[in-house]
């Protein structure tokens, strides 16, 4: 068993008890979020409407089920009952205490459906990804290779239970596919499904077309983008959108896709080992993916509310990562390279000297280990990022 490691979210999460009645924690399934929530609230009643019984007790009789939980209570799951959300409602409003439930879950659409809703206002809302890199860097277990790193993936089972990236994974598909797909959609064909999936890791990292999409995969639009949205739900991949104001140039309207966790990516791509990743043309894509997605874990994991986006034009002059500041942008070239050259920064450049009135931070992330500071950029190692 691996040390405890202390999430960056938890210290978020403790200090908003005291400033809502609710808290919601959502995330991908195996991302720690019940470990969590146990190491912040030793003192709440657990309560999995996993439990079939239980969650038969909610439905029937909601009234009866809440008073023998109404007070310190954690409930998993609890999208699997969402009657229990207008009770809730009520409970926490006639009683005026703060942090009176924890609700967590993994799918993310109905919790947040349910959510919105009824509980507006009344509820702070938290995500718990897999480990990010300054997670990971307080133990043993942070790679010293990018390309190790990717392939590992950042699931806490992987860490604690020391399990084999490729056993995980292989299982992770098979319980996602056979438990969430099945319950959020009407799939008769899962084979088709995982092929998607396989189809949409082939793009990470690109533009993303949903017509060719569906093509290739051989289902029609509306169909691949409702078991999009069912993977962004189960936090699985998301969706980067492009920065749309226009600089003179016509700007690209399609987002990028990426996934959550760079293990899984490798895994749907047949990517085994580190010299299957070097020599694979999909390198710096993945590269690409697993800093992208280190900064929104890093976004979701310190309550930062970030808005991060891209930008490129129809000449597709890019820029991978925008953040507005209240005087300009903050930008990131996101490079595999481990060699430093000019040509790494002409991207960031060209973007500057279109606003030429604004304050722009130069940052490139690159596949080497030495951190720089220039007069006019900041050069980070890829396990040197922070948001």
């Amino acid at each position: 068993m691996t040390a405890f490691i202390k999430r960056q979210i938890y210290n978020q999460i403790e200090l908003q008890q005291s400033k809502f009645p609710i808290l919601a924690l959502t995330g991908p399934r195996q991302s720690g979020k019940t470990t969590l929530l146990k190491q912040i609230f030793p003192n709440y009643k657990y309560v999995s409407l996993e439990d079939p019984d239980l969650r038969s007790f909610a439905e029937n009789d909601p009234i009866g089920f809440l008073k023998n939980y109404s007070d310190q209570i954690i409930f998993d799951e609890v999208q699997r009952v969402p009657s229990l959300f207008s009770y809730l409602q009520r409970i926490v409003d006639e009683s005026g205490k703060m942090g009176q439930f924890i609700l967590s879950g993994s799918q993310n659409f109905h919790l947040l459906s349910n959510i919105t809703q009824t509980l507006a206002g009344r509820v702070a809302l938290f995500k718990l990804l897999p480990f990010d890199f300054t997670e990971l860097k307080a133990t043993e277990h942070f790679s010293s290779s990018y390309l190790e790193a990717a392939i590992k993936g950042f699931y806490p089972p992987i860490y604690s239970r020391n399990i084999e990236p490729v056993v995980f994974y292989a299982n992770y598909l098979e319980t996602y596919v056979q438990k969430d797909v099945t319950e959020l959609l009407n799939i008769r064909d899962l084979g088709l499904f995982r092929t998607f999936l396989g189809l949409c890791a082939a793009r990470a990292g690109q533009l993303l077309n949903v017509s060719s999409l569906a093509n290739e995969c051989g289902i029609s639009q509306p169909t691949a983008k409702a078991w999009l949205s069912i993977l962004e739900s189960s936090y699985l991949v998301f969706l980067l959108q492009p920065y749309h104001q226009n600089f003179n140039k016509r700007l690209v309207k399609s987002p990028k896709l990426y996934f959550y966790d760079t293990g899984l990516l490798t895994y749907l791509l047949h990517i085994r080992n580190s010299e299957d990743l070097v020599q694979n043309r999909l390198k710096g894509n993945i590269f690409e993916n697993m800093v992208i997605a280190e900064f929104q874990k890093q976004n979701y994991h310190q309550y930062l509310h970030k808005d991060y986006s891209f930008w490129q034009d129809s000449n597709k002059r890019e820029v991978d990562l925008l953040v507005k500041t209240h005087n300009g942008f903050d930008i990131f070239e996101v490079k595999a390279t481990q060699t430093i050259s000019a040509d790494l920064f002409k991207e960031m450049d060209y973007f500057e000297s279109l606003v030429p009135n604004l304050n722009i931070r130069k940052t490139l992330v690159y596949g080497g280990n030495e951190n720089q500071q220039r007069t006019n950029y900041t050069i980070n190692s890829w396990n040197s990022i922070s948001p």
